[in-house]
């Protein structure tokens, strides 16, 4: 196989998906008697395609089990999509009404055909991307939440549970979103900080002595009120405990009561208690047996029982209510003020404390059982480890969990209602008799599925094989946005229903944003589909620069520069694979390498770099560094191999012996096959590519990972080479500096006090002569400076080189001065600008750090060029 002149990602990634599953690499034996390795896949919601965040998740997960998979692990990487309860149903609604179809009208069975529809078109949508990523997926174990197998998993614990007295059927204030009329958890709902107003409003006694004066914020929920609240140690309110006031309006007499929940010390230290619409009324109304008047429907209209104002909205009746207050002079002041208002995560709607009678899972045991087992053998690790108190903290804080929810999509609660009795029979499957039993509408909410993905997914509750030989899971790769709505379900249900753990690791990344570091949103239309990354530049750039881009827990900034700068990256790797290839020549086969015999300095630089490089990107690798593998792999990749030892391999393979042309063959195959196996995880197309270019079509994905030869590390090696590589790039900058083209010889003088880096120095002056085309050469322990003589001291050596000759000296000072007073100009420009308060306020952040960085770039070249001024005068 011959490799194409130039680098093409899209041709070069064409196909290897396709045959990769083919021939089956990706698939997991659970019974092999190698170590297993397994990660979950977290199922992306099927409502939609992936997004940046998506391939960034899944990229981290297959760069590991790639790595895991070389390392001869028997890897499961097993894939799978969440049904999405309340985002799908919206989805299918929406679609279906864009067709004048109403789903109310179809009915709940024909709906979910619809839903069905809709999930195996976006599964496909979802495949075809993990296809173009590269993922190295078991496709013959994809599941889905809702499949048979997963929904009996779910069955089974709702009911195990319910015995065990840990889920409950209650009453209770939830919150509620009228938009889609269903329950929502603690942690769908989105806080934002909205001017709202506190009406100030006259609740008269009912023996005409007076009013008291009450403060709410949501004048509406007035309508369910059925008490006023007092400090019983309030002086001013003792004398009123046991009195009663009428109610604004709908002229309910209400009680006065006392409760220590009131705070004396905050506005009038009066409150209304609505128990149904409040869930700290609610808990008043408890203790003092208070009535429940839920006066809103679902939707969040008014219902029967908020008197004239029935089948208002929520908000048109506050307008309508206020205006009435003010009529009947009960309104005393309205004031303005901002304020924390939950809205639906979904749908964005402000949501409303609702009574509801729903499914609840009780947490009190659960979170302590997760948070206890931290400090037990089987505690899972936490990476960054600073999210463990995060995940601490809100299990101490937890409420019980509200799990039903009003849908059609999703598991229906397996619960049925006796049609005369009204007992409840909670099973498996529905009663004998189910003619006489009705089973409960709701569906469960759907982070009770995911909580179960890392072992239902396996054949829990059946003792599968995949269960005994993956499970648990080693790591788990998730944002950190989701240790509340998943990661901490998993944990708690796991230790539940298994005993044990459901994985040894969290590793927990941030957000992506876009380039002014903006959260990626529709609103903003910043958004950026890796596929359309992938069409430009191809999937190994978009996952080296997804992996390399940040540290754990940290979130991480898009640009296209960025991917555009891997991609150069890759097309560097590119070409010297070829050049290495071409010079090394079609006949020479990874068994001829030999490299036991003399090798020249740069043979043994080059080991020396590339076995310790592989030391640290496998250690970095097991702590989840892959920023800094990136940089190692970059740093060693395009200076040392791509920059140094190619060039110097010239020397031998044009000028050398048998022996050194056999030798740097060697090293320069043995050196790329390992560059090629490192690469892999994270650039798996353009690797195979190459490597099967080296192999006769042999894949790189089971391939070995390469392991270090301390034998090759040889820090002497390394010394003398810095010192060679630091006098060429010596000699190279003063060239630079005094225009003076590299065709051009010059006389290099080079002064090495130490006899042993002499020697060195003296040994391998081959590469000076080639690197620096020296009219003449002097290496000595000391060495005679003039005047005029250009000096540069580096580590143990001083570079010598006399400029008498190579430049005129008064022609080269007017030119730095002229180049000096323009860069002082464009400094007090950029100065300016950044002095300017207005223009650091108003411009945008990227603007701003444009001119930061054109300063850093103009101070720099001041700095250089006074310093040769100075060297010069």
């Amino acid at each position: 196989m011959e490799m194409p002149k130039k680098y093409h990602p899209g041709t070069i990634e064409e196909g290897k998906y396709e045959k990769w599953v083919k021939e089956g690499y990706f698939k997991s034996d659970a019974e092999s008697d190698k170590e297993p390795f397994s990660i979950v896949i977290p199922p992306p919601n099927v409502t939609g395609k992936l997004h940046l965040g998506h391939a960034w998740d899944t990229t981290l997960q297959d760069i590991i089990t790639r790595m895991k998979r070389m390392q001869g692990y028997e890897v499961l990487y097993l894939p799978g999509m969440d049904h999405a309860g309340i985002a799908t149903q919206a989805k299918v609604d929406a679609r279906l009404r864009e067709n004048g179809i109403r789903s109310h009208e179809i009915g709940r069975e024909k709906f979910l055909e619809h839903a069905w529809n809709w999930k195996e078109e976006y599964a496909d949508f979802i495949r075809n991307q993990w296809a173009k990523l590269g993922l190295g997926l078991d496709y013959d174990k994809e599941r889905f939440t809702m499949d048979e197998g997963l929904s009996n998993a779910v069955r089974k614990v709702f009911v195990d549970m319910y015995n065990k007295d840990l889920i409950y059927r209650g009453e209770y204030i939830i919150i509620w979103d009228p938009k889609t009329k269903t329950a929502l958890s603690d942690i769908e709902v989105i806080h934002k900080e909205i001017e709202g107003r506190f009406y100030h409003v006259k609740y008269p006694l009912t023996d005409g002595s007076g009013f008291l004066e009450i403060a709410t914020t949501r004048p509406e929920t007035m309508l369910g009120d059925t008490a006023i609240v007092v400090h019983p140690e309030d002086e001013r309110y003792k004398d009123l405990i046991g009195k009663t006031v009428t109610l604004p309006i709908i002229e309910r007499e209400l009680p006065i009561i006392a409760d220590s929940y009131v705070d004396k010390e905050f506005g009038t230290g009066v409150m209304k208690v609505t128990p149904a619409h409040d869930p700290n009324d609610f808990e008043i109304g408890n203790r003092h047996d208070l009535e429940r008047i839920n006066v809103m429907h679902p939707d969040g209209s008014i219902n029967e029982l908020g008197g004239p104002y029935e089948g208002l909205d929520r908000f048109d009746c506050r307008k309508q209510l206020v205006k009435d207050l003010e009529e009947q002079d009960l309104m005393i002041k309205i004031e303005s003020h901002m304020h924390s208002v939950g809205h639906s995560e979904r749908s964005d709607a402000v949501v409303e404390p609702y009574l509801s009678t729903q499914w609840f899972v009780k947490m009190d045991k659960l979170a302590k059982d997760s948070t206890d087992n931290q400090s037990t053998d089987n505690r899972i690790e936490f990476v960054p480890p600073r999210f463990e108190q995060t995940f601490n903290t809100w299990m101490g804080n937890i409420r019980d969990w509200v799990i039903s929810r009003q849908l059609w999509w999703g598991h229906q609660i397996p619960a049925w209602y006796h049609n005369e009795t009204g007992e409840i029979h909670v099973g498996m499957e529905a009663p004998e008799d189910s003619e006489n039993w009705t089973q409960d509408e709701d569906v469960l909410d759907t982070w009770f599925s995911s909580a179960l993905w890392p072992f239902s997914t396996m054949g829990w509750p059946e003792e599968t094989a995949d269960l005994k030989k993956f499970f648990p899971t080693n790591v788990l790769v998730t944002g950190y946005d989701i240790i509340f709505f998943w990661v901490a379900r998993m944990i708690f249900s796991s230790l539940e229903h298994t005993g044990g753990k459901p994985f040894d690791d969290v590793l927990l990344h941030g957000l992506v944003r876009d380039e002014q570091n903006r959260k990626m949103s529709k609103s903003l239309g910043n958004g950026v589909d890796p596929m359309d990354v992938i069409d430009k530049y191809g999937a190994d750039a978009l996952r080296y620069f997804l992996a390399t881009g940040s540290t754990p827990g940290q979130d991480l900034r898009y640009s296209d520069e960025k991917v555009e700068s891997v991609w150069n990256f890759i097309n560097k790797i590119w070409n010297a694979s070829r050049f290495a290839l071409m010079n090394i020549g079609p006949d020479f086969k990874m068994s001829d390498i030999k490299l036991d015999g003399k090798k020249s300095l740069a043979d043994k630089w080059i080991l020396t770099n590339l076995n310790t490089t592989i030391n640290e990107v496998t250690r970095l690798s097991a702590k989840y560094e892959f920023g800094e593998v990136g940089r190692l792999l970059y740093n060693f990749i395009w200076d040392d191999f791509c920059d140094w030892y190619i060039e110097m391999a010239k020397v031998p393979m044009t000028e050398g012996t048998d022996e050194e042309k056999h030798m740097t063959r060697s090293v320069l195959l043995y050196t790329l096959d390992k560059i090629l196996k490192m690469l892999h995880p994270f650039m798996p197309f353009v690797t195979e590519e190459i490597y099967q270019t080296i192999e006769d079509g042999r894949t790189i994905v089971t391939s070995e990972w390469p392991v270090a030869n301390n034998d090759h590390i040889d820090e002497s090696a390394k010394k003398e080479m810095a010192l060679l590589v630091e006098i060429i790039k010596s000699v190279r900058q003063t060239r630079s500096e005094v225009n003076t083209p590299l065709s051009r010889p010059i006389d290099i003088k080079i002064e090495v006090k130490d006899d042993a880096r002499r020697q060195a120095v003296e040994a391998n002056k081959h590469y000076i002569i080639r690197f620096c085309n020296p009219g003449t050469l002097e290496i000595a322990a000391g060495i005679d400076k003039n005047d005029d003589d250009k000096t540069s001291v580096i580590g143990g050596a001083t570079v010598i080189l006399p400029l008498a000759g190579l430049i005129n000296k008064e022609e080269e000072i007017a030119r730095l001065n002229k180049e000096k007073e323009r860069l002082a100009n464009e400094l007090k420009r950029v100065h300016g600008k950044l002095s300017n308060e207005k223009f650091v306020a108003n411009a945008p952040e990227n603007v701003v750090q444009q001119e930061k960085e054109k300063e850093a770039k103009y101070q720099s070249q001041y700095d250089e060029v006074s310093l040769r001024l100075q060297s010069l005068q």
